[in-house]
């Protein structure tokens, strides 16, 4: 039983892990299937599932881990806490900075940190995952869930109270206004000419209840083992979740950049009807030849990720010409004769396998790299 369970949630987190891959490395965005990109703004993408996924899988994997904390001394749990956060954080922040040169026209030039963004994907599941397991340590369960809760509610009474006359506007929102007041403009994510973090500091509070989610959904499946019922009732209540992100949406619109309340509802909502049905396969119908693909990437998945996001950088870096980065390159001269979209795409599906080879070479070797 314990190593079904196991087999499940490596297979959620590596079906994040394998998408994320493909989404963030497109042979260029400027033909990529509509599916396979982020919601400019309101609305929702299958994309979009993935970031919440990783932190509702966060929260799984804390269901196996927290109890063991209830028979160690609040300092060394808490020291062990802060130190993962820490060194997720600094991880998340040094990719943001690699490979700390840049290209002039005099040649390299050291990257200055006053130009490098603070926050991003790997700070964002850092804080989560510090401030989930400090509040399960101090205040159990229950009382977690009530204060994510409140959080979800505070944050979106917050946008509204201080986003003007459209507090959801990518502009002037609450969260933005924040963010630009405290890190500076030049510490943010740009796209598109638009100063907009997505993993910034205000929109990390309602991110916190995603892994909440993850954690009672664990365990829940652990504490109910799984039948017929313990599934069904996890079924129904990702339906329900997803309806009433559905219902408030009129009011609260669902938007993964500024992570609206809706968006939490939705997105565990769908978590809880994915693994669900991750674990009628697996346990109940006994199909599991398809199931070690996943799992390579759900055994490494922070230490595969980080070298996917790396290795973009790298090839991105290296210039073939003046204007023609490697990355660019590669995709030109091989990907895209195969047409534009499925060229993009079959770029970063290959991309994937790559990665998936190395977390395969690195689980036959039983290699497990964990922060």
């Amino acid at each position: 039983m314990s190593n079904n369970r196991f087999t499940a949630l490596d297979v959620f987190r590596g079906l994040t892990v394998c998408f994320m891959i493909i989404v963030n490395t497109p042979g260029t965005y400027d033909t990529v299937y509509a599916p396979l990109l982020h919601a400019s703004w309101n609305g929702f993408t299958p994309t979009d599932l993935v970031f919440p996924s990783f932190l509702f899988a966060v929260g799984n994997a804390m269901s196996f881990t927290a109890p063991k904390w209830e028979h160690e001394p609040n300092k060394k749990v808490v020291l062990k806490i802060l130190k993962r956060t820490s060194i997720i954080f600094l991880l998340g922040y040094l990719m943001h900075w690699f490979p700390f040169v840049q290209h002039t026209e005099n040649g390299f030039a050291f990257a200055p940190i006053s130009e490098t963004r603070i926050f991003g994907v790997l700070q964002r599941i850092a804080l989560c995952y510090g401030i989930t397991a400090l509040l399960l340590h101090f205040f159990k369960p229950k009382a977690t869930v009530i204060i994510s809760i409140i959080l979800l509610c505070l944050y979106w009474i917050i946008l509204l109270a201080f986003g003007g006359d459209d507090p959801f506007n990518v502009d002037t929102n609450a969260s933005n206004l924040l963010d630009k007041f405290l890190l500076g403009e030049k510490h943010l994510y740009t796209e598109d000419g638009v100063l907009y973090d997505p993993e910034g500091i205000f929109g990390t509070l309602p991110s916190i209840a995603n892994v909440v989610a993850g954690y009672v959904v664990g365990s829940y499946i652990q504490k109910n083992g799984k039948t017929f019922e313990s599934l069904t009732k996890l079924l129904f209540t990702g339906i329900a979740l997803a309806s009433i992100a559905y219902c408030i949406n009129f009011y609260f619109p669902v938007n993964k950049k500024l992570w609206t309340s809706s968006f939490v509802l939705l997105t565990v909502g769908l978590d809880c009807i994915i693994i669900a049905a991750i674990i009628y396969v697996i346990d109940f119908l006994n199909k599991t030849k398809w199931t070690y693909f996943f799992e390579v990437f759900g055994r490494n998945p922070l230490f595969i990720y980080l070298l996917a996001e790396l290795c973009v950088t790298i090839l991105n870096f290296i210039q073939v010409s003046s204007d023609t980065s490697l990355y660019d390159w590669i995709y030109k001269n091989i990907f895209s004769h195969i047409g534009a979209y499925f060229g993009s795409f079959l770029f970063a599906f290959t991309y994937m396998l790559l990665c998936w080879s190395i977390g395969y070479f690195l689980d036959k070797k039983r290699i497990y790299i964990k922060v």
